[in-house]
C-alpha cells in the first residue's frame, strides 16, 4: 500500500510534501480536488523543479523544468485543453 503524502492548505494553497512529511513536495491551488492554475514541484533540498499550469485538472501552456541550479533545463509545451 502506498502511503498518503502529507499535505495541508495555507493562504488557499495545497501544499504536498516528500514522504519525510517536512520538505516540500508541491504547491498549487485546486477546486474539488482538481488542480487549476499555476502549481510548482520541488526537490527534497527545496530547489523548484518544475513549474506549470493546469486548466480544471489539465497540464496547459508551457511547463518548465528546471536543473539543480534553478536553471531552465527543458520547456515543454501542453497546449490548450480540448474540451
Amino acid at each position: 500500500m502506498v502511503a498518503q503524502k502529507k499535505s495541508e492548505v495555507v493562504d488557499g494553497f495545497l501544499i504536498k510534501y516528500h514522504a519525510d512529511g517536512k520538505s516540500r513536495w508541491s504547491k498549487g491551488r485546486s477546486e474539488d480536488g482538481v488542480p487549476i492554475g499555476y502549481w510548482e514541484w520541488y526537490r527534497k533540498d527545496g530547489t523548484l523543479k518544475r513549474s506549470g499550469h493546469f486548466e480544471a485538472g489539465d497540464p496547459v501552456g508551457e511547463w518548465i523544468t528546471y536543473d539543480q541550479n534553478g536553471e531552465i533545463y527543458k520547456v515543454t509545451d501542453r497546449g490548450t485543453r480540448s474540451d
